[in-house]
């Protein structure tokens, strides 16, 4: 596996090795101490999740807050999709900035999200199984939100608007300058 740290600090590209012949392919998803090596850092995955979903579809941007907030390691296993990864950390030199990677299931590439980040993507095939790792689990009361469309961010989903599909719940998400981070 590679790591490449996109422009914003501990926020990677991982690249699997990929063996493939005649038989098909093979690929180790996730390792533990090669992670922690790659990322330099002690993250520990305690939960995984999937999702299904349709072309237009997009989910987010959330993030947790506080003692609850999580590290994701995202990936794609049918489809293509969107993801998008916003710097919220207040310290950082790159806050209020996103980086945007299209995982596909034929890069198989994966995005290691630090916490303290937003996080969101956008299905580009007709469906897309989308899986996810998370350092912490999930806590109802310390979710927030940021309103896809964010004009600070202005964010490209690649999609036209009037065929996003949004769940109602993202849809009344604020703005960056008016959310609590």
């Amino acid at each position: 596996m590679t790591a490449l740290e996109t422009k914003l600090q501990g926020c990677f590209i991982l690249e699997p090795k990929i063996f493939e012949d005649q038989r098909g392919y093979f690929f180790e998803t996730f390792n533990q101490k090669e992670f922690n090596q790659l990322t330099q850092t002690d993250t520990r995955f305690v939960q995984d999740n999937e999702s299904f979903s349709t072309k237009g579809v997009l989910r987010g941007l959330h993030y947790q807050t506080g003692e609850h907030a999580q590290a994701k390691l995202v990936r794609v296993i049918k489809g293509r999709v969107l993801d998008v990864a916003v710097d919220l950390r207040e310290s950082s030199p790159t806050f209020c900035q996103y980086v945007a990677i299209e995982l596909t299931e034929t890069n198989k590439k994966q995005l290691f999200i630090p916490r303290g980040f937003a996080h969101g993507f956008v299905v580009l095939s007709e469906t897309a199984i989308f899986s996810y790792k998370c350092d912490n689990f999930y806590n109802k009361e310390s979710e927030g939100g940021i309103i896809y469309n964010d004009p600070t961010l202005s964010i490209d989903w690649q999609l036209a608007e009037s065929s996003l599909i949004v769940s109602e719940k993202d849809l009344v998400l604020p703005t960056l300058e008016a959310a609590k981070l």
